[in-house]
């Protein structure tokens, strides 16, 4: 009998969704360690080192402004969208609303 790790494919559709996720979060100004609390605060929690370079990216692709502020406490470099990214967003929001029917139907079985 072939024992499957499910981990590493539940890992896989989370890489999926990760990019929708963050953009969702950061429809508000967040600094990195509110917006990794956010997502783990909703289910989505996500490590420092795959957060950053994916605020990284999304920046360099011109789908996020981010700016250093200083408040009472350390300088915090804060993201958001702009107009490009908040594009994206409504987008994927879209193609996501449809994918999550179809694969719901396949899931329970109902399709045609």
């Amino acid at each position: 009998m072939v024992v499957i790790d499910s981990g590493k494919y539940e890992q896989d559709l989370r890489k999926g969704v990760l990019v929708l996720a963050v953009l969702s979060q950061l429809r508000e100004r967040q600094y990195g360690y509110s917006l990794r609390q956010a997502l783990a605060d909703k289910g989505m929690p996500i490590e420092e080192g795959t957060l950053y370079p994916l605020l990284r990216r999304l920046e360099g692709q011109g789908l996020l402004k981010s700016e250093w502020l200083v408040d009472a406490g350390p300088p915090r470099r804060y993201y958001s969208l702009n107009d490009a990214g908040r594009e994206l967003f409504a987008s994927l929001s879209t193609s996501w609303g449809a994918l999550t029917q179809v694969v719901n139907t396949l899931v329970e079985g109902t399709g045609r």
